[in-house]
């Protein structure tokens, strides 16, 4: 099986902490060069440092850029791939607050879909002249279960994240006679700092103790656990490898089994 991504390009959103970071972390150990993106350039410098170089010449880089600021966005990202075309590009970012879709502000849908179908749309025009260049182009979106089955709890983010699967199966039907792929990966419950804000929510809600909310939500996995971030960058990175050159515009679930439609 090919997994080797020498000498290509990766682009990774949202790559400070959680799947982000551990995406950039696989595609690196896989010998993609790797740009992450987030806000925090002190952050974001040292973990470019860290980043492995299992081959001669590897060197990875950053972007401090606020996703949720698309104008800036394009400005970086025009000359991140004015020095360097991009062949794979993970789009990645924090969800909105949760809460009901019932009395959601207006505001909170605006800035969902700015952060992330806004963002993803911005970066994917910039990158894909130089995958079509290049031969080779992966675009790959870290989204959620939701838009397979809507979560309680998470109005704003079940709009939003059905949205954006949308946009990519359009593009993916788009792109796919140039052999660019666009595929969705669905994490389900993940051990990152977004679970923590969705289980305090739902505890602050409901008024129950947090150990016994986090229970609940363990017990309906049928794996009994929540996932760790490097379950999901190993199916990101299978996407953006030359393995999966035949698979575009599918979700994948990595849910321990918890989504119960096909």
């Amino acid at each position: 099986m090919d997994l080797d991504l020498t000498g290509k390009h990766a682009l990774v959103c949202g790559a400070s902490q959680g799947i982000g970071l551990a995406c950039a972390r696989e595609l690196a150990a896989l010998g993609a060069d790797v740009t992450l993106l987030a806000r925090r350039s002190d952050l974001l410098e040292r973990l470019a440092a860290e980043l492995p170089r299992p081959r001669p010449g590897q060197t990875h880089g950053w972007i401090a850029v606020d996703a949720a600021d698309t104008d800036a966005l394009r400005r970086e990202a025009e000359v991140l791939v004015a020095r360097r075309p991009v062949q794979i590009l993970v789009n990645n970012s924090g969800g909105p607050p949760p809460g009901p879709v019932r009395g959601a502000d207006i505001a909170a849908f605006e800035a969902a879909w700015r952060q992330h179908l806004i963002g993803n749309h911005v970066l994917a025009e910039i990158v894909v002249p130089g995958m079509e260049q290049a031969g080779y182009g992966r675009i790959v979106n870290v989204i959620s279960t939701s838009v397979k089955e809507p979560l309680s709890g998470l109005g704003v983010s079940n709009t939003t994240r059905w949205a954006v699967a949308s946009w990519a199966k359009t593009l993916a039907t788009e792109l796919a006679p140039g052999g660019i792929t666009v595929n969705n990966v669905l994490p389900g419950s993940t051990r990152t700092p977004r679970i923590e804000q969705i289980i305090d929510s739902s505890a602050a809600r409901s008024g129950r103790d947090r150990d016994a909310v986090e229970a609940e939500m363990v017990a309906a996995i049928p794996m009994r656990r929540f996932a760790r971030p490097e379950e999901t960058a190993a199916a990101v990175a299978f996407l953006c490898s030359p393995a999966a050159a035949y698979i575009t515009g599918i979700n994948l679930p990595v849910d321990g089994g918890r989504t119960r439609s096909l």
